[in-house]
């Protein structure tokens, strides 16, 4: 990998980590189904496929893989961080369009679209599946200084109680 894509990848993976959450999912542990961690992890890397497969973008990806975060009370979450980075910002725009007219066709609904809460205040998407399991959050983020433009995507699960000895 060379130094400008580890460069992406580190400022993708730090932005995730200071996210709280993509959206207000379930938090209460009580209410949280048992399921092992490699599967929650599994299910939230199938589901940036499909984010993928919207955005219909030849670009280059970041490397992450999903992690584990803990929620309140014992409980854990599986977030999986990536962005895309390569083609005109152009480009990434008509794919963040893409996003917006899609996921709704897809059985997501749209709770968040308008610019986010940074001093570039860059568009942000952000999405809940149907069944409430899984959130996307999907910031667009045009050519700032030397920085390339790009699409930083987390996509999140419903926080999950693990299974015995399944804890990340």
């Amino acid at each position: 990998m060379t130094s400008k894509k580890h460069k992406v990848a580190a400022r993708v993976i730090l932005f995730c980590l200071l996210l709280s959450g993509c959206s207000e999912m379930n938090e209460n542990s009580a209410d949280a189904p048992v399921r092992s961690s490699s599967e929650m992890q599994d299910e939230v890397e199938k589901v940036s496929g499909s984010i993928l497969e919207i955005l219909s973008l030849k670009a280059k990806m970041t490397e992450a893989g999903a992690m584990i975060s803990p929620c309140e009370g014992g409980a854990y979450r599986a977030h999986h961080p990536w962005g895309v980075y390569g083609p005109p910002a152009k480009d990434l725009e008509e794919a963040m369009d893409r996003l917006r007219i899609q996921l709704p066709e897809n059985g997501w609904k749209i709770v968040k679209d308008g610019p986010d809460d940074s001093r570039a205040k860059s568009p942000q998407i952000v999405a809940d599946s149907a069944d409430g399991k899984f959130s996307v959050d999907a910031r667009f983020h045009g050519r700032q200084s030397d920085d390339p433009a790009q699409l930083e995507v987390t996509v999140q699960s419903a926080c999950f109680r693990p299974e015995s000895g399944s804890t990340s």
